[in-house]
């Protein structure tokens, strides 16, 4: 009922039993959220940056130095984090599926009511519709991806006539943003 993926296959529910173990990095971001670094570079925001790291410490000098050490180090680390976020602002995540739009998604809702309906009522009718809706989105997904994929491929060819190589370059590494080590590019001898 939970999962909507295209097959014929039926759930199964099973208990499992898992400890799952933290990494490092993980925990070191907080609260999911990822600071716009690159701002830095720009002279002025760097600047402003400083300026207000400088205000917010000097407001920390005055407290007293029987404070706890630990609610010390709080003060310190939300300052950092309230300055970073005030000055730099949060890094945009990257959408993963830029073609994606309202109409793929009225085709998503019709597919699990057409699936819920055939789960009530397993009827030939209801499983010849469910069979024509899954049809009538895989082939709306598979065009709208063909037509973002050639519209990108047209935009790096217009980078390329124009030698606009920085745009030419960050485009071909959306389409193979993992180059591979050279060492495994090489055959190993038999």
């Amino acid at each position: 009922m939970g999962a909507d993926c295209y097959t014929d296959h039926d759930l199964v529910v099973a208990k499992v039993r898992d400890r799952m173990a933290v990494s490092k990095q993980a925990a070191e971001t907080f609260d999911g959220e990822q600071l716009n670094l690159r701002k830095l570079i720009e002279l002025e925001v760097r600047k402003q940056y400083q300026i207000e790291i400088t205000n917010r410490f000097a407001a920390l000098e005055n407290l007293s130095d029987d404070e706890d050490i630990n609610r010390a180090w709080e003060n310190i680390k939300d300052n950092i984090k309230t300055s970073a976020k005030e000055t730099l602002g949060l890094q945009q995540l990257k959408q993963h599926k830029p073609w994606f739009d309202e109409e793929c998604l009225g085709f998503l809702d019709q597919r699990k009511q057409a699936k819920m309906q055939w789960i009530h009522d397993p009827s030939q009718s209801n499983e010849d519709n469910l069979n024509n809706v899954r049809h009538d989105a895989s082939r709306h997904f598979r065009n709208k991806t063909k037509a973002y994929l050639k519209a990108k491929i047209e935009e790096l060819e217009t980078n390329s006539k124009l030698k606009n190589f920085g745009d030419l370059y960050r485009g071909i590494s959306y389409f193979n943003p993992a180059p591979v080590p050279w060492g495994l590019c090489v055959p190993s001898p038999l």
